[in-house]
Parts: structure tokens; C-alpha cells; sequence
């Protein structure tokens, strides 16, 4: 996305906006109001006496309101400013509240003429940054203190209505107020728009599927304060952690969604903007991160996902029997099926992630009602691996789309189109078999074995998924090791070839625990040596590689999420001195974008930048790198459920010094968590 753009969200109704809290879109600006897919305002542009307004300054309470304080006309105006106005903005009930107050600040009566602009091109959220002319009609019609804006392509029906609180001249373009005010005096109205997804019949469609009406500002700020007390209490003697902690808790609240299928449960939204909407490998793995604080958004995220499961073969959504989905969308491109995203089912890592959320969710909050719930899916999921997954027959999970129009060529969560690749920059021919994808499966495999054999009273099925489970390790080792460079291979061509970019995803292996512990040292070398060791996290993919590049989204960029599942993965071996090397890196990057880590951030040494360098297209806020802090955090204080207890080992870098964590839920009710790093400062 275009930085430094104002935001207020709430799951996935959000607002950008220029400083100003203008709304002014176009392919280069895509700023507007966003609900439902859509981009239901593009013109929201606010003139006082015909000037525009300039921001002397912007307050956030919370996620859901911002309050901007302006002046009319250029910079040379503040000094002794006759008037000025504050505009304080709310997502309350799923509609966008303006309030707008206006200050005459002369000795002397006024009169001035208030003018809003309004209009909207009803774009989908996916192609407002690309010149479009919309295929169906808009329309705009007057009413008394209201303008209706609509747009209709056949069934397809969508309007923005917006209300003024004081009497108002409308036209189709926007609203005149004529203000007169007494010295030192101020006027004050509120607007209110609504974004309707409409049936042919003129009903709101949420109208009829919702259970209850979504959350006004009171409501949702009692329940942020409410999320907020029952969530572990961090003390820290390093005041970036308390920072990136709290800052990820808000965060996290503010991408809380509520589907359509399930109204009275959250699962977290993948991200801002671009992502606003239920990812599959996203919910899972921010559910898995979020565990020590968030448990039940690992039950809703099982629930919604166990519902949309594949159940057909379908190649244009490249859906399959077992499949979880890769995202979920209502917008007019789906609508119209131009892209395949009502579900689309292009992702080959989803599925066995969600036999390993299950399973981890248990194991943390002991709910083993969910798990026999849905045993038929995990089942399903399990049988993907081996039917579908495994294209070649190899015992591999590959990725091939089905959709060759409009679907994911890579299917893994480096899903650019040049991600995947050789150290000499090639390309490998499909299907590709990525190393992660084996990790996951093996996991997947003896979760699944424990849940069989524990819950589902099938010991017979869990004794053949952990055989299947020994040999792909043996398998894997076999062929995705590079003997020579001492790690494992990227990929795995078409052929059987490896493709043999060193690059992060291998760090995905020590999290599964499908690495053998004789080569665990090797991979925990490369991970923080540097070529792929940054200064501020591992990169994407190493220097030295043909492909590599430090503004790469996928080929030198470094990801927060990654680097916590890597840490989490370290950790597990034994490798605690590095895995805290890493988790001190990420929490100090959070100091250099006010404690909310970004999706990603450029891959430069930090000894070249002295800073981490902004990602130009990254999401902000992002759910996985939101959760990101919260897995570190388990790493730092080793926390591991067993059975009824909380298991913890502390490792803290010194440069943390005591760490508190209080109150952390799971089966065992709530346990407290001290670490300290302080006894390193000694040596």
C-alpha cells in the first residue's frame, strides 16, 4: 500500500484517507472507504470557504476513531488562523461516523460555507490501484439531508447512503452547509454512511444473515477493553517488547472479523488493505502464533474453515475434496467470476496447517469437543496430503494449478510468481514440491496420529500415519539435502531435480521437526549467518542468490512471521542463543514503526542502512506479522502445554532483562511467567 495513509478498521470495514481524513482516489492514491470487498466511498473531500484543509495534527484513541484537527488553506495560514475544525471519525455499527465542528475564532461574526464532496466508484478492493471503467451503472440520487449513491451490474447491487444530522443544500456531488457563527463560537453535525450489499428485493444481505447487528463505538470499545484485561499482562524491563506487545494486541482486536457463515464468532482478518478478508494459511498460522493470548481465535478459525473445506474438483477454484480454502471474497470480480475467490482454493499449505492448528489448540486449551467435531475434516485434510497433494506419487506434497486463466502459480506463502527459483536465478519447472510443504505434512501426520489415537479411538490409523510420517523424514532427508552447501534444497523440480536457493523456508523444518538432529546445527548456521541473517532478521532469500533482492517481496525481503516461526523452530532444537538473536533483531525493528511491525521490511544489511528500510507494498496492520511478537515471546520463555501443565524455560537476552508474563490462559487456567535476562549481564 501507499505509506503514511490514516486508517481506522475494524475486521473488514476500513477507511485510508490522506492526513487530512480527505478522501481522494485514484490508481496512484487508493485511499476510500471499504466494506464488504468494495470500495464504497472514492470522493469524501471537505472545503471551508472554498479551501481545502490542512492537518495541524491527528489523534488515535483506538483503531475504530481518529480525530484530526484542521486549518483552512496552506501552512502560511497557521499563524493566527480566523477559523479551523476538527473532524473526529468512527466505524460504529459496520457505518462510517463523521463528526464535524466547526470554530470561529475572530472576535468578529461569520458566515461560512462548508462543502463535502462525496462519490464513489464502487471499486473492488483488489482493483482500486489499476484505471477501471466500472462495467455496470451508477447512479446518485438526492434526498431530504442524504445523498444515495448506487452502482448495478444485473443482480449485482450495491449503494452508499449518507446522512447529515443539520439541514443541508444536496446535490449529486456532495452536501453545502452555510455556517454562521458568533465570536469565539462553534457549530457542530455528524454524517453517517452506510454501505449496502443489496438483494434484487432492495434487502441488505446482511440484514438476513447476520444473528445481531454489529457492534456500535461504545460497544466495540467496552469489548477492546474487555480483550485487552483478558489477555496475559507483560512487564519488561526493554520498553520495545511492552510496546510491540501491546501495540500487537490492538492490533490483533482491531482485524477480529466475524464471517458471514459464522456472525457470533472472530476469527483475525489477514490483513490492511489488501488482505482485509479470511485467508486460509493467514487465520491458521496468526491462531497458531496467538495461542499464550488468544486461544479461541484458533476455535473460530478451525470452525470457519472446517465449513468452507473442499469438497468437490473444481478447476477454477482450484478446489479439491479436503482442501482448506486460500480466501474468501464478495466483491464484483467474484461476483462475475473474473478471479475465482468465493472460495478460492489455491494454496497447498492451508491443509495440513489445519490438522496442525487442531491439534495444537488442543493440546493448549484442552477442548477436545472441537477436536472429535471435526474429526471428519482433519481426516479429509490428512487424505489431501496423500490423493491430492502428492501429484507425482512421490510421496510429496507438489502444487500445480488447475485455474491456468487466473489462479496462484506458487502455492506456498511465497506465492510471487518468481519466489521459487535456483541460485542461479532459473525458474523450476512444475509441479513443485517446496521443502516447508514436507514439514508441514510431516507434522500434520503425527498430530494427526495423536488425536486418532487419544480421541477419535483409532489407534490402528494413527499407528499407519506415523509410519507414513517416518518414512517421508527418511525421504526428505534423502532428497532435499545439498550435501555440498550443508542445507536443504528450496524446492524440488518436476523432475526430482532440487532447486537450490538458499532461503528461509528451511527454517519452516526445525518448527516441523522433520530435520534429524545431526543436521540441525548446519541449517541453525545458515539461518543466522549472513547471507540470510540481515541485522534486523533473516531475508527472504539469501544474498549471493541470482534472484536476490533486498526490496523482493519474496526474494530478500525479511518477514516477521517467518522469522517467529524460524525463532519458535530454533528453539525447539536446543538453539535458544540464536533463536534470541532473532527475537531481538524483529522487537527492535518494532521501534522504527511505533511498536506494529509491518507485513515485511527491505532485506538490507543493517550495518549499510542503520535502519530498517519501509516495504513499499506491505500490509499495515497484518495479521501474521501482528502475531508475530506473541510466538517470539513463547520462544523467549520456552512455553510448551503438557497434558495439565505449562511447561517453561526461559532464555531471555540480556538485553531484555526480566521478562513478566502473567496471567497466560490455557487447560491449566492461568499461569504465571518470569525470565530474565539479567543474569547474562554479568558474564
Amino acid at each position: 500500500m501507499i505509506p503514511n495513509l490514516i486508517r481506522v478498521l475494524d475486521g473488514n470495514v476500513f477507511v485510508l484517507s490522506e492526513d487530512n481524513g480527505d478522501i481522494d482516489a485514484t490508481a496512484a492514491n487508493p485511499v476510500g472507504f471499504f466494506d464488504f470487498d468494495t470500495r464504497f466511498l472514492s470522493v469524501w473531500r471537505l472545503t471551508l470557504d472554498g479551501e481545502r484543509l490542512t492537518s495541524l495534527s491527528i489523534a488515535e484513541r483506538d483503531h475504530l476513531q481518529l480525530r484530526f484537527f484542521l486549518v483552512p488553506g496552506a501552512p502560511t495560514h497557521y499563524v493566527d488562523a480566523k477559523s479551523s475544525l476538527i473532524r473526529e471519525r468512527a466505524i460504529t455499527g459496520g457505518a462510517l461516523e463523521e463528526r464535524l465542528t466547526v470554530f470561529n475564532h475572530h472576535h468578529a461574526p461569520a458566515e461560512f460555507t462548508l462543502r463535502l464532496d462525496v462519490g464513489s466508484d464502487f471499486a473492488p478492493v483488489l482493483g482500486v490501484v489499476t484505471e477501471r471503467t466500472p462495467p455496470g451503472r451508477l447512479y446518485q440520487r438526492c434526498e431530504e439531508r442524504g445523498l444515495r449513491l448506487g452502482y448495478q451490474r444485473e443482480r449485482f447491487w450495491r449503494e452508499t447512503v449518507v446522512t447529515s444530522s443539520e439541514p443541508v443544500r444536496v446535490d449529486e456531488r456532495g452536501f453545502t452547509w452555510t455556517v454562521p457563527l458568533a465570536p469565539k463560537r462553534a457549530w457542530t453535525m455528524t454524517l453517517r454512511v452506510r454501505a449496502l450489499v443489496l438483494r434484487p428485493d432492495g434487502v441488505d444481505v446482511r440484514d438476513r444473515l447476520e444473528r445481531r447487528p454489529r457492534a456500535g463505538t461504545e460497544e466495540r470499545q467496552h469489548d477492546l477493553a474487555g480483550w485487552l484485561s483478558r489477555t496475559p499482562q507483560l512487564s519488561c524491563d526493554w520498553e520495545a517488547l511492552t510496546e510491540i506487545y501491546r501495540r500487537s494486541l490492538v492490533d490483533l482486536a482491531a482485524l477480529r472479523y466475524s464471517p458471514l457463515s459464522l456472525p457470533d464468532q472472530v476469527m483475525p482478518a489477514a490483513g490492511l488493505p489488501w488482505a482485509a478478508t479470511i485467508t486460509g494459511r493467514d487465520s491458521i498460522l496468526t491462531s497458531f502464533m496467538a495461542l499464550p493470548v488468544a486461544p479461541e481465535l484458533a476455535s473460530a478459525t478451525v470452525r470457519m474453515l472446517g465449513i468452507e473445506q473442499g469438497a468437490v474438483l473444481d478447476d477454477f477454484r482450484d478446489e479439491e475434496p479436503g482442501k482448506i480454502l486460500h480466501e474468501l471474497r464478495y466483491g464484483e470480480t467474484v461476483a462475475f467470476e473474473q478471479y475465482p475467490h468465493s472460495p478460492y482454493y489455491g494454496t497447498a499449505d492451508a491443509t495440513p496447517l489445519y490438522v496442525i492448528l487442531l491439534d495444537e489448540y488442543e493440546r493448549w486449551s484442552g477442548d477436545v469437543d472441537l477436536v472429535r467435531e471435526f474429526e471428519d475434516e482433519a481426516r479429509a485434510a490428512l487424505r489431501w496430503i496423500d490423493e491430492y497433494g502428492d501429484l507425482l506419487g512421490d510421496g510429496y506434497i507438489r502444487y500445480l494449478r488447475r485455474n491456468e486463466r487466473s489462479g496462484v502459480a506458487n502455492q506456498g506463502w511465497k506465492d510471487s510468481p518468481e519466489a521459487i527459483c535456483h541460485a542461479d536465478g532459473r525458474l523450476p519447472g512444475p509441479p513443485l514440491a517446496t521443502c516447508e510443504l514436507q514439514g508441514y505434512a510431516y507434522d500434520a501426520k503425527l498430530r494427526g496420529a495423536r488425536m486418532a489415537r487419544e480421541f477419535w479411538g483409532d489407534p490402528a490409523y494413527a499407528d499407519r500415519l506415523e509410519r507414513e510420517a517416518a518414512a517421508l523424514r527418511e525421504r526428505f532427508d534423502r532428497d532435499f539435502w545439498i550435501a555440498d552447501g550443508g542445507y536443504y534444497a528450496l524446492a524440488l523440480d518436476g523432475d526430482g531435480g532440487q532447486v537450490d536457493a538458499l532461503a528461509s523456508n528451511m527454517g519452516h523444518l526445525l518448527w516441523s521437526g522433520i530435520v534429524p538432529p545431526e543436521r540441525a546445527a548446519e541449517v541453525a548456521a545458515h539461518l543466522v549467518g549472513p547471507r540470510l541473517f540481515s541485522g534486523w532478521g533473516i531475508r527472504s532469500l539469501a544474498t549471493g542468490q541470482e534472484r536476490y533482492n533486498p526490496l523482493g517481496y519474496h526474494v530478500g525481503a525479511v518477514w516477521p512471521f517467518d522469522n517467529a516461526l524460524i525463532t519458535w523452530g530454533l528453539r525447539r532444537y536446543g538453539f535458544a542463543e540464536e533463536a534470541g538473536r532473532i527475537a531481538e533483531a524483529i522487537v527492535d525493528v518494532s521501534r522504527y514503526f511505533h511498536g506494529r511491525l509491518p507485513e515485511a521490511f527491505a532485506g538490507y544489511d543493517r550495518v549499510l542502512t542503520e535502519y530498517p528500510v519501509s516495504f513499499p507494498t506491505a500490509n499495515s496492520p497484518q495479521a501474521m506479522a501482528t502475531a508475530a511478537p506473541f510466538l517470539l515471546l513463547r520462544a523467549l520463555l520456552g512455553l510448551e502445554a503438557a497434558g495439565e501443565h505449562l511447561l517453561m524455560a526461559p532464555r531471555v537476552p540480556a538485553r531484555f532483562g526480566r521478562v513478566e508474563l502473567l496471567d497466560v490462559p490455557g487447560r491449566w487456567g492461568r499461569r504465571d511467567v518470569i525470565g530474565s535476562g539479567l543474569a547474562h549481564l554479568t558474564r
